[in-house]
């Protein structure tokens, strides 16, 4: 069977919007991915992801966070409460175990989507696969980099314009998405997600240092954790060796 497209609503009155899903059905465990930062859910990675479901015969479920793809919203409007509440009413579509899958900001997300889910007594979450990990981004990977002139810009026009190494187009980073970070952070206490962990991170990754993933790694105490350093990896992880490395990561977690 080949995957199906839909469309669900998310929040109410003035904060609805539609979020764009593609869902391939299949057995348990089911595959939940997590895209990163202005990416969406057709891009290599989650394309890798759903070809292993194809050939394992596994659920696979992916979506695009509102303003992202062929979701709704407004991207300006975008932060982290917004985007987890999103990944929880898409989670809430599935059925059985799953192995979230998430990417940079979609690695924090997974975390915290398992947090909340635990807090529900939903323990569906049978393992969680993070790629570059940008675990309390908004804080570690963007606040605390920002130069004089950016904070100056981020307090008095409520928003910082910065580079992109993957579009023309300038990283634009709200005042909004940077405080509601701070409703989120999980670095300062140990992490407990009550399954397996692996993470797979570049060497050569700029975004998200290895060094980041490195403390994510010494917060996860209390669980199996693995840790893969791909030394001439970027922060895509997306060329064959990385998405074969990805495929077989996902095979040692079924």
């Amino acid at each position: 069977m080949s995957e199906k497209i839909e469309t669900i609503k998310v929040g109410n009155a003035d904060q609805a919007r539609d979020i764009a899903t593609l869902v391939r059905p299949g057995q348990a465990p089911g595959l939940f991915w997590l895209g990163g930062f202005r990416s969406d859910m057709v891009g290599s990675k989650a394309q890798a992801l759903d070809s292993f479901g194809a050939e394992k015969g596994l659920a696979v479920t992916r979506f695009d966070y509102s303003g992202h793809g062929q979701s709704g919203g407004a991207f300006l409007e975008g932060t982290i409460s917004r985007w987890l509440e999103e990944a929880l009413a898409v989670f809430e579509t599935t059925q059985g175990p799953q192995i979230v899958v998430g990417s940079s900001m979609g690695g924090w997300l997974a975390l915290l989507l398992n947090n909340a889910l635990r807090m529900r007594d939903n323990d569906r979450v049978q393992a969680i696969v993070l790629i570059a990990p940008a675990t309390d981004m908004t804080r570690d990977l963007m606040r605390e980099t920002f130069n004089d002139a950016e904070l100056l810009d981020l307090w008095e026009k409520g928003r910082v314009e910065q580079p992109s190494d993957y579009s023309d187009e300038p990283y634009i980073l709200t005042r909004a998405l940077i405080e509601d970070g701070e409703n989120h952070l999980l670095f300062g206490a140990p992490i407990r997600t009550h399954c397996p962990v692996a993470i797979l991170q570049g060497g050569h990754d700029t975004d998200v240092p290895p060094a980041h993933a490195l403390k994510l790694v010494s917060h996860l105490v209390s669980d199996p954790v693995t840790f893969t350093l791909i030394p001439d990896g970027d922060h895509r992880l997306s060329r064959a060796s990385d998405l074969d490395l990805l495929r077989q990561t996902l095979e040692r977690m079924l």
